[in-house]
């Protein structure tokens, strides 16, 4: 997080979605809004291929010499002993961009920050990672100088800072206050360990001194918080001179230990010790739920969407998986009013797969939409999905049966272990639109269905257990790291050659109630996880 004139503005990971790294800004630090994206070209990000949870990790946003400057992390593979990452920076004069072409910086390791120091000269830091299996793998925060006149990394790159006893050190920002080079970083890993710790120096590189009262901030020993998995965290100055600090958490479902809506960002207000340290303002190391803000009244950030396709361009609030939306598969103008849809890969495939998804953002919510489709046979497929990743997902789907014409049916992955939910699927009529519809409230899902003209809504398959659809759940059950939170996603697929488009009329999200107001969990009752997180 940053401040540019009257204005606060945000950067956060996009992992494997496209466009990449959403930009929300804000006035008051109370409500916030999407502006745009920062890599909306190919030329910027190429991620086919990529593996789940990879892609876009921890972009850095600065602002210096009249122009905002992003470094991010494409991670092309993530488990086992090495990280396959690539850090690149572009730059724009307006955080809406457009952004420019990437230069490449280094590949040594992920989280980059982009320092500008009083004298001019800019610094690179990122996490410098080890190819090891052990915890060893995190080997500190590299410093280098990037050149702005050459476009690239010059000299030669210095550790500055090891890390604590917490280990897993990474996230690196560096601010400049009262003589001090202050480096905030993320440590403990990014699950229920996680935490800001804070170091300073004179010289900027170091040697850094660690706080005498670090961390900063975690929730590690607070397993009632309802805000887990507390760290990566970034300061920033208001105009009249108050701190704040904006740093990712999570918030599981009560009384567990899965997080639905992935990864968050909250805040919290700081105060300066008077021997000069950042301290949280309402005392200790643990993330407040909630804090007032004079002359504010926070606004919920979007508590129902509509879209009705009315446009000629995917809304901002859309994102597909790992390339941009293309004319060769998804349209808006080949049936104005309506997504067109051209099948193409499974849900399991990490290259070509039609779909587009809308970030879950409330713990109870319902998505509905409605479908015209008309499959020739088993080979084409469409309709709505509640997906996390290639491996956990479930979906409603429309397919093609040639001896009744269409039937509608559920599919479910848990941990790339399939099921067909339904004992006998639905027959549908030959033609006419179907609408589909699912309700989330907390771990439990329910599908639904209408036919037109009549509309009467009926229930379709058991209740499902949503929980799975959470970053905690693959690292539970083994399959390791995972990041992005449930998505209601629209998608079709078909291994023909026919190439029979399935048309989507409208849809819709809503938030159901405030039951996901943050609130105490009671550590007696949270399920703990049956297996020890996976970092590697």
């Amino acid at each position: 997080m940053i401040r540019v004139g009257r204005y606060f503005y945000i950067a956060t990971s996009t992992f494997e979605w496209w466009p990449g790294v959403q930009i929300h800004r804000s006035r008051d630090l109370g409500t916030w809004s999407l502006v745009g994206h920062a890599l909306t070209r190919r030329s910027q990000l190429e991620m086919r291929g990529n593996p789940d949870s990879g892609g876009v990790w921890a972009p850095g946003l600065s602002h210096a010499d009249g122009q905002f400057w992003l470094v991010y992390s494409d991670v092309k593979a993530l488990h086992g002993p090495y990280k396959d990452v690539r850090n690149y920076l572009v730059t724009s004069r307006k955080a809406e961009g457009p952004w420019s072409e990437p230069i490449p910086l280094n590949r040594s390791g992920f989280d980059p920050s982009l320092f500008h120091d009083a004298d001019g000269r800019k610094w690179l830091l990122n996490q410098l990672w080890k190819p090891s299996v052990g915890l060893e793998a995190f080997d500190g925060i590299a410093l280098q100088e990037y050149s702005v006149r050459e476009r690239r990394l010059v000299g030669d790159p210095v550790n500055i800072f090891a890390g604590t006893g917490l280990g897993k050190t990474e996230g690196p920002h560096l601010y400049r206050r009262g003589g001090y080079y202050y480096l905030l970083t993320a440590e403990g890993g990014t699950d229920w360990s996680h935490a800001v710790s804070v170091a300073r120096s004179r010289k900027l590189t170091g040697p850094y001194q660690v706080c005498p009262d670090n961390p900063l901030l975690t929730s590690a020993s607070a397993p009632g918080n309802p805000l887990q998995k507390a760290g990566h965290g970034s300061l920033a100055e208001t105009a009249d001179g108050r701190w704040f600090l904006a740093h990712l958490c999570s918030r599981p479902l009560v009384n567990t230990r899965r997080c639905l809506l992935g990864r968050e960002t909250a805040l919290q207000p700081i105060a300066w010790t008077r021997d000069g340290w950042p301290r949280l303002a309402g005392g200790g190391r643990e993330p407040a739920a909630s804090f007032g803000l004079d002359g504010v009244e926070p606004s919920p950030y979007l508590r129902a969407f509509a879209d009705e396709f009315e446009r000629d361009r995917l809304d901002p609030h859309w994102s597909t998986l790992r390339e941009p939306p293309d004319a060769k598969w998804l349209s808006l103008v080949d049936r104005p009013g309506f997504l067109r849809m051209r099948g193409r890969d499974s849900l399991q495939s990490l290259f070509d797969q039609s779909l587009v998804g809308f970030r879950l953002l409330h713990f109870h919510c319902a998505v509905s939409t409605r479908l015209e489709f008309s499959p020739r046979s088993y080979q084409q497929t469409a309709g709505l999905c509640l997906y996390y990743n290639t491996a956990n997902f479930y979906y409603l789907y429309v397919t093609g049966d040639g001896a009744s014409g269409r039937r509608l049916g559920i599919l479910g992955c848990d941990n790339r272990s399939y099921r067909e939910v339904l004992e006998h699927p639905v027959v549908l009529p030959p033609e006419g639109g179907v609408r589909l519809k699912a309700t989330v409230h907390g771990g439990r899902l329910a599908f639904a269905y209408s036919l037109e003209p009549d509309l009467v809504e009926v229930a379709i398959g058991p209740e499902l257990d949503s929980s799975i659809l959470s970053d905690d759940y693959p690292a539970e059950t083994g399959l390791g790291l995972a990041f992005t939170g449930a998505f209601a996603a629209l998608c079709a697929q078909d291994s023909s050659a026919l190439r029979i488009s399935a048309d989507f009329d409208w849809f819709h999200y809503e938030a159901l109630s405030d039951a996901e107001t943050p609130h105490r969990a009671d550590p007696e009752k949270i399920r703990r996880n049956p297996h020890p997180p996976c970092y590697a």
